[in-house]
């Protein structure tokens, strides 16, 4: 019998323990199905996984995140692109296309800044409001994922072809990415709300 005192302590012990990562791998599996609908999905779970747990099943709080991950690299990109121009070591054409870039990412970062606003205030909203709500969301990350098209354009002349001209293409790609990643997600949360 008093086998069994120290046995029992112990089995609940591994059944908490046990159960713990079910509610996490169910989260991530969430997450993993989930990105099946975006055009990087292997990015989007990397980018999405550490928050499985505030995520949990949830598409609104998915989405949520998914458009602060992407205004989050946004805004370190842009102060990336900020830092380059104040270098002064960047002159003539790279400069302009620096320039613009600059202006390109700050617009991305005010439009990914009222999506994430829009998508928190949507927990107050019913009814036909919720579909008008998601639709300024789904136009602002789009016209931001357009902006980092935009600024990658910029530098598409062969005419640039510097360690400036691929910095930035490294970054904004990756920025472009998460955004459409993004966008893919919350045009999936309007379609299922709809």
């Amino acid at each position: 019998m008093p086998n069994l005192k120290i046995s029992l302590p112990l089995l609940v012990l591994v059944v908490l323990h046990n159960a713990a990562p079910t509610h996490s791998a169910t989260a991530t599996s969430f997450i993993e199905s989930s990105c099946r609908v975006t055009r990087y999905p292997a990015l989007c779970v990397h980018s999405l996984s550490a928050y499985a747990t505030s995520i949990r099943q949830s598409g609104r709080q998915l989405t949520q995140t998914a458009l602060s991950v992407s205004l989050n690299k946004s805004r370190l990109a842009a102060a990336f692109v900020s830092n380059l121009a104040k270098g002064g070591a960047v002159r003539g054409l790279e400069y302009q296309a620096l320039k613009d870039c600059i202006e390109n990412m700050g617009d991305t970062v005010d439009r990914l800044r009222q999506s994430v606003k829009e998508l928190r205030d949507l927990r107050r909203t019913a009814g036909g409001d919720l579909l008008w709500h998601l639709s300024n969301v789904q136009t602002w990350v789009s016209a931001a994922l357009t902006d980092e098209t935009t600024c990658l354009d910029g530098f598409a002349s062969r005419r640039l072809d510097g360690q400036v001209k691929a910095a930035i293409r490294r970054k904004i790609t990756l920025v472009a990415q998460v955004t459409s990643n993004a966008l893919a997600l919350v045009n999936h949360f309007a379609d299922k709300n709809h």
